[in-house]
């Protein structure tokens, strides 16, 4: 059997269909964040501004973090030396998980290699050995959260995205004394809304639901100290869990939640994505620390990119290109056509030198096609502006449809 004709034929369906995904080579240069080199394939490099990177704070290039990492390197080596049961545990990881767990006013943490890793491992964990456990879902769920609930393969309710009175409806079904998680999100990363969460957690604690919270989009960002949208509200102390990620706002790598002391020892001792998972580089683990510590104290690459998104914002609207409206960082410019989609993406790198990865399915539904652009406190005015006008232009290019004033 020719397998690599079976496979070639989705390839092309996926490209016949617009969904097919191309990656831009990019080399990110130290100090020149959003700026970085894209590698093509004649060979040419040029300059291009990145204006999708996860890196909301550009704390992958800041000198506390790169120092931090490049001292521990220096100290420990580059490896963790093997999964965290065999030799790979080291000062530098419970030093992180301290930080982790103050920043989310809780009894412990636990570090996972990345962000889907540790909701696949501590939702599939829960729901698989809390016999009889019953997880709802916020239909808006990340993939890793999907994920992790499949492989629990306990009883699932989808209620619908920040829908509370669906939510408690749904959990006003269930038995009363059947242990039950209420899984959501608090900043969802293609829309950019942020979940009600007051409202959830007032309704999950009236029928004794455990909270689980994935902040990945939000620490670093909200709040005083960058714990997210619960610190924000003040709600931390209400949610049992509290999941995030290192690799965004704080510019490193790795995934973690956060809990009581029981809850991330039970996650440690049962997690096959725990415990057979060779640990993160300890100078990973620096660099992270750094980064969190950093934000903890300083507001100033938050308000900063504050303006920026709303400075962005404010040209869109003023030029009449539609983006979907929220109260967060994230500022989705609909297009509602994969093809097209893929077409001002390509334009814009290739005319303008801006770099935006278009979104389409399935990481968002079929006719919700988007350009997502992330403004960074890195980026400039002239950035803005030179965004913008980028953008007017191939409007009328492609004669897209302007928003309705």
């Amino acid at each position: 059997m020719n397998f690599d004709a079976l496979f070639q034929a989705q390839i092309d369906a996926l490209k016949s269909d617009g969904n097919y995904r191309y990656f831009a080579e990019l080399e990110r240069k130290c100090g020149k964040f959003p700026h970085a080199a894209n590698h093509q394939d004649d060979g040419e490099v040029r300059d291009v501004t990145v204006w999708c990177s996860n890196d909301y704070l550009g704390m992958g290039q800041n000198p506390l973090v790169i120092d931090a990492m490049c001292e521990a390197v220096q100290r420990t080596g580059t490896g963790a030396g093997g999964t965290r049961n065999i030799s790979g545990t080291n000062h530098d990881h419970l030093l992180l998980e301290r930080e982790l767990a103050d920043l989310h006013g809780k009894e412990a943490a636990l570090l996972f290699t990345s962000g889907y890793v540790s909701n696949w491992a501590a939702l599939s964990t829960l729901g698989s050995r809390l016999d009889g456990c019953i997880i709802l879902s916020d239909s808006g769920n990340h993939a890793s959260m999907i994920e992790g609930i499949r492989h629990a393969r306990a009883q699932k309710v989808i209620w619908n995205h920040n829908d509370v009175a669906d939510l408690e409806a749904k959990l006003a079904a269930l038995p009363a004394n059947a242990p039950k998680i209420v899984a959501f999100e608090s900043v969802y990363s293609m829309d950019g809304d942020i979940a009600p969460i007051r409202q959830i957690v007032e309704v999950a604690e009236k029928y004794g639901a455990m909270t689980y919270l994935d902040e990945v989009h939000a620490v670093g960002l909200y709040g005083p100290r960058g714990g997210g949208i619960a610190e924000r509200e003040g709600l931390m102390d209400r949610i049992t869990l509290i999941e995030g990620t290192l690799g965004k706002a704080f510019g490193v790598v790795g995934g973690y939640i956060t809990g009581s002391a029981a809850l991330c020892d039970f996650i440690r001792s049962f997690a096959s994505g725990f415990i057979f998972t060779t640990a993160l580089p300890p100078a990973v683990a620096a660099a992270a620390r750094a980064s969190i510590m950093h934000l903890k104290s300083s507001s100033d690459e938050r308000h900063h990119q504050r303006e920026q998104v709303a400075k962005l914002r404010a040209g869109l609207d003023r030029a009449g290109i539609p983006h979907l409206m929220n109260d967060s960082h994230i500022v989705p410019v609909m297009i509602k056509d994969p093809v097209k989609t893929k077409m001002l993406a390509d334009h814009l790198m290739n005319e303008w030198g801006i770099y935006v990865q278009p979104i389409n399915y399935p990481t968002v539904p079929k006719g919700t096609e988007r350009l997502r652009f992330t403004p960074s406190p890195l980026h400039t005015d002239a950035d803005i502006d030179h965004l913008v006008v980028a953008l007017t232009s191939l409007w009328k290019q492609c004669a897209i449809a302007h928003a309705v004033a």
